[in-house]
């Protein structure tokens, strides 16, 4: 099985109504280039417009319905803006459990994004591409591999885009496909 992970393309900000940017939807169209002859058979997309504009032309070109998945919101930090912000996403790749005020811990988005990875498994297709944000990726992605982390969050690009290859194994393959 083959899951193709997007982070969305740039954006004008980081509420869930925050268009992209004129250079993001110029992203798009490559993705959906890019994406083109995967044989990608069903889209998943946080509900986010950001999310949903970056990976509709890919779901245009192919005809391929875009089911939309609260659970692929991006990870709320915390309820107010701070100016520290990085180093408290910083903190919470350290300690998975770390909870600020009216956020969401590390472990609880990671187990979010992971009912996902493992509905899409079970659901019989080979080829999928899911559609997310930059902090909820590398939760994912920490979760097979522990190493990662803040550093690794901060090297995600808009857009990205990683392949996880599910060979049988619980663990799959991780390859950042995107250039």
């Amino acid at each position: 099985m083959n899951i193709y992970i997007v982070r969305h393309c740039k954006a004008d900000g980081q509420s869930p109504s925050a268009n992209l940017t004129e250079e993001g939807y110029k992203q798009a169209n490559r993705l959906a280039k890019f994406l083109y002859g995967k044989n990608i058979e069903s889209i998943y997309s946080s509900p986010f417009v950001r999310a949903i504009d970056s990976i509709s032309p890919l779901a245009q070109k192919l005809q391929v319905n875009l089911i939309t998945d609260d659970r692929l919101s991006e990870r709320i930090l915390c309820s107010e803006n701070h100016p520290n912000w990085r180093e408290m996403l910083r903190n919470t790749f350290n300690d998975l459990e770390l909870c600020y005020e009216s956020g969401e811990s590390s472990i609880t988005a990671m187990d979010r994004a992971l009912s996902v990875i493992k509905d899409v498994r079970e659901s019989g297709l080979t080829n999928i591409v899911i559609v997310t944000h930059g902090n909820l990726m590398s939760l994912l992605f920490k979760y097979y591999d522990r190493k990662i982390g803040f550093k690794e969050w901060e090297a995600l690009s808009n857009p990205d885009v990683y392949h996880l290859k599910f060979d049988g194994t619980s663990s799959p393959i991780i390859q950042r496909i995107w250039r």
